[in-house]
């Protein structure tokens, strides 16, 4: 592509979060029109401020941010933010503009329509399901018309159908998009250039191709530097074997020992700094509450939602210890609600035994106070207070360092995951309630993660939209609102 088809371009670009977090060192990098980007990296390495810095959203502490002159950008969030949840429809779409529109509701329509939703104008944000909401945030990206989306995991509490009709829309968009995901099969789809943000080193490195070419070049490049070292490492070993060899002879052999020395010192410096991989979190189990005998979870009866009107259905379930049950069904049809109720108890139709504590893992990570530090987090939920087993727990969730005394407010959504699953382990349930907890959720955490959930000896209720992390969990029962 010429030049002049660059839209946005970053020139030694860096960005610190406060004093001792930096995000971005002098990066450089171009997005070109038309291109389907991805920015992978882990969980807090800084990928939605990158989004941020684009849209102006943030101001870089050095460097040069360029953008077209007139080009029209649009965000979709993670989340539908607060303050815009008591907002109806219209006033939510309406929000997405400076200036009045006085046609908005057609326009309404057409991208509600794009997105697969039905909604009405006067409906409140807050009605809506996780799902939907997704869809909402989408279609505000897609109202404004601009020339680059930014989309910010896209397919978090999208269903299957949600998620391939988006992955269609991006493969046959125009549009220059640059999208944040952690679902490497939707990210393959479409994605031609890969912008990978490196926790370590802060840049940022850009390769050309799918998703799956980006992790295959990675994986031979650790190789590649990893092989080098290792014949290097042999080499030097043996000059400095050679060296001690000949220094021991005296005489004119000093020099030679001085030569094999100083030829040891220069193959040291050509040792390469192997590329560091994303962190994994440590293999983890949730410990679960002990001495509950008998039926943990009764439901004889549940309200799903259908043609907008609540519907009651019977049921027969009946979970003791031990028992895994998934609910499933589309968006939209009262899966988190009836969640919801459970784990506050309000729930009709359900019984949860006396003194069953109930370990709820809720998708938009409302049950977590963002005024608190992670350390007061992690402590409050403990019976017993020992901060040697909190910070030792939240180490193995990459909770450590400055992060433990930073507010869960200012954390990564990811890392906002991680700080509900630590407080699990440390809460010891004995019925765990999970909304879509691979949400936000690095990859290369989640078979750990499922892994924990598939040993997990308690009472569980599984709700999740992702077939390869339910597919390696235990899974008793299946509860289908949809039928």
């Amino acid at each position: 592509m010429a030049k002049e088809d660059t839209i946005v371009r970053f020139e030694d670009v860096s960005f610190d979060y406060g004093h001792n977090k930096p995000i971005l060192k002098e990066v450089s990098f171009s997005v070109r029109r038309g291109t389907k980007n991805t920015i992978m990296g882990q969980n807090g390495a800084g990928k939605s401020t990158l989004l941020d810095i684009i849209t102006g959203a943030h101001t870089p502490e050095s460097g040069v941010v360029h953008i077209t002159h007139g080009l029209k950008v649009a965000q979709a969030r993670q989340v539908i933010p607060k303050e815009q949840l008591e907002m109806t429809v219209r006033e939510f779409f309406e929000s997405c503009f400076p200036t009045k529109v006085y046609d908005i509701d057609p326009r309404i329509d057409k991208v509600l329509d794009a997105v697969h939703l039905v909604a009405d104008h006067g409906k409140k944000v807050r009605a809506f399901s996780g799902g939907q909401q997704a869809r909402l945030l989408l279609a505000s990206a897609l109202i404004q018309d601009a020339d680059l989306l930014l989309l910010d995991e896209p397919t978090n509490n999208l269903d299957h159908a949600g998620i391939e009709h988006l992955t269609q829309f991006l493969v046959n968009s125009k549009k220059t998009c640059i999208v944040i995901s952690h679902d490497a099969e939707f990210l393959n789809a479409f994605t031609n250039v890969v912008l990978y943000l490196d926790v370590f080193t802060h840049k940022i490195e850009q390769y050309a191709g799918n998703y799956f070419d980006t992790m295959a070049q990675i994986a031979a490049r650790i190789e590649k530097e990893n092989r080098k070292n290792a014949l290097l490492a042999k080499e030097i070993q043996a000059n400095k074997d050679k060296a001690n060899f000949f220094a021991n002879k005296g005489g004119q052999m000093r020099l030679v020992a001085r030569r094999m020395r100083d030829k040891a010192e220069e193959m040291e410096e050509e040792m390469v700094d192997v590329r560091k991989e994303d962190r994994t979190i440590r293999a983890f189990t949730i410990p679960s509450q002990e001495g509950l005998i008998g039926e943990v979870l009764g439901i004889s009866s549940y309200k799903v939602i259908k043609g907008h009107k609540p519907v009651v259905h019977k049921a027969k379930v009946s979970l003791k210890r031990g028992g895994h049950l998934q609910l499933a069904g589309p968006n939209g049809i009262g899966k988190s609600t009836l969640l919801e109720s459970l784990a506050n108890g309000t729930a009709e139709g359900a019984t949860i035994q006396k003194d069953v504590k109930v370990g709820y893992y809720r998708q938009d990570f409302s049950t977590l106070n963002f005024d608190d530090t992670v350390y007061d987090s992690l402590m409050a939920v403990m019976d017993k207070k020992d901060e040697e087993r909190m910070r030792s727990v939240a180490a193995g969730f990459l909770l450590s360092g400055e992060v433990v005394r930073t507010k869960i407010g200012s954390l990564s959504e990811g890392q906002k995951g991680l700080v509900a699953f630590a407080r699990l382990v440390l809460e010891k349930p004995g019925l765990l309630i999970l909304d879509e907890p691979t949400n936000h959720i690095n990859f290369r955490h989640l078979p750990v993660i499922a892994e924990a959930l598939n040993t997990y000896q308690g009472a569980m209720i599984l709700v999740s939209h992702v077939p390869d992390f339910v597919a390696k969990i235990r899974i008793d029962e299946v509860l289908d609102l949809g039928k």
